[in-house]
């Protein structure tokens, strides 16, 4: 049986994807710059604590080459999106220690009207190749902002992800269970009825667990958790506590104290960072409570520098620093 280990488990590289033509560059020359440093903020940040290797589409290969720092390690294969984490593939050790990749089944994230994947559904299988590791195939439509693990079997997941529309609609809760215990190692899947308010409107991903919990140790969950009784999350926040303290410690990681913008209701997040060695990356927003995450961040992740990173511009285009990222853990000796 191959099991995920924790983000926190040591690692080998950070993968991401470059924005491609299209939804994530934007429809003006300034949206596209914009995304192309705020992707290489990220990609650079990472690279001071570990490899980095980028995926871009052969059309940005130049762009890429012209932000990203020269450490950072770029492949070329044709991309239709960007966000490595829900179209890579979930690294897992095999009995043997060794490192493969579960190739989830991607179909943008449940068949969106506005995505289009026939490039992205090929990426998981490019980077198992490219990081030399055998390919676990899956039946199962998932993405990796999907779970969270624990280290010790136990994953987080959202009824309107893996049993949403679009996705494995016909599947039941012990089938999907099933193929997390074959695939990643679960031996208890936490159910969570939904996720932040947002993220159900028409560019989210119907509840993705990234943005609004995860773990920090065995047992141990951080949650966002939005104290202003007039966003509609603080409704959603309170829920989940109560559904996660049964079993877990919780610890609260209070959301900015910016509610909206121009859209509407924000589903800005602290929870969507990213554990390197030796350090956190986690999301800023220019915000009241940006440097309260860091601390509470900072206390999750004992010895670990906390690097901030604007992420107003992911939020922007439908997800966060954790969202364009994949950790390759390394092998178990």
């Amino acid at each position: 049986m191959s099991v995920m280990p924790p983000e926190w488990a040591p690692q080998d590289r950070i993968w991401m994807a470059f924005p491609a033509p299209g939804y994530s560059l934007g429809e003006t020359a300034e949206e596209a710059d914009e995304a192309r440093r705020t992707w290489a903020a990220v990609a650079n940040a990472c690279a001071g604590f570990e490899p980095v290797t980028v995926v871009v589409d052969p059309a940005e290969a130049a762009a890429a080459r012209a932000v990203l720092a020269p450490e950072v390690e770029i492949v070329e294969t044709p991309l239709n999106d960007a966000w490595m984490r829900d179209m890579g593939p979930t690294f897992v050790h095999l009995p043997s220690g060794e490192l493969a990749g579960v190739d989830w089944v991607f179909n943008g994230w449940g068949q969106c009207d506005w995505a289009a994947w026939d490039k992205d559904e090929k990426i998981g299988s490019f980077v198992c190749a490219e990081a030399g590791v055998s390919r676990i195939g899956s039946a199962m439509v998932n993405e990796g902002g999907a779970i969270h693990v624990d280290g010790s079997g136990a994953v987080l997941v959202t009824e309107t992800v893996q049993l949403g529309q679009g996705r494995n609609e016909t599947w039941t809760k012990a089938e999907v269970e099933a193929e997390l215990a074959r695939t990643i190692g679960a031996t208890e899947v936490v159910w969570l009825p939904r996720g932040l308010t947002r993220d159900y409107e028409r560019y989210g991903t119907r509840g993705h667990v990234d943005i609004v919990a995860t773990f920090t140790s065995p047992g141990r969950v951080l949650l966002h958790t939005q104290h202003s009784e007039s966003h509609p999350d603080h409704e959603v926040s309170a829920s989940l506590h109560s559904l996660l303290a049964d079993r877990f410690d919780v610890v609260e990681l209070p959301a900015p104290a910016t509610l909206r913008d121009a859209e509407g209701w924000v589903d800005w997040s602290y929870v969507n960072h990213l554990v390197v060695n030796g350090g956190v990356i986690a999301c800023s927003f220019d915000d009241p409570n940006d440097a309260d995450a860091v601390a509470i961040l900072r206390d999750a992740y004992p010895g670990r520098e906390v690097v901030p990173v604007d992420a107003r511009p992911l939020f922007d285009r439908g997800g966060g620093i954790h969202c364009i990222t994949q950790q390759q853990p390394s092998a178990r000796v």
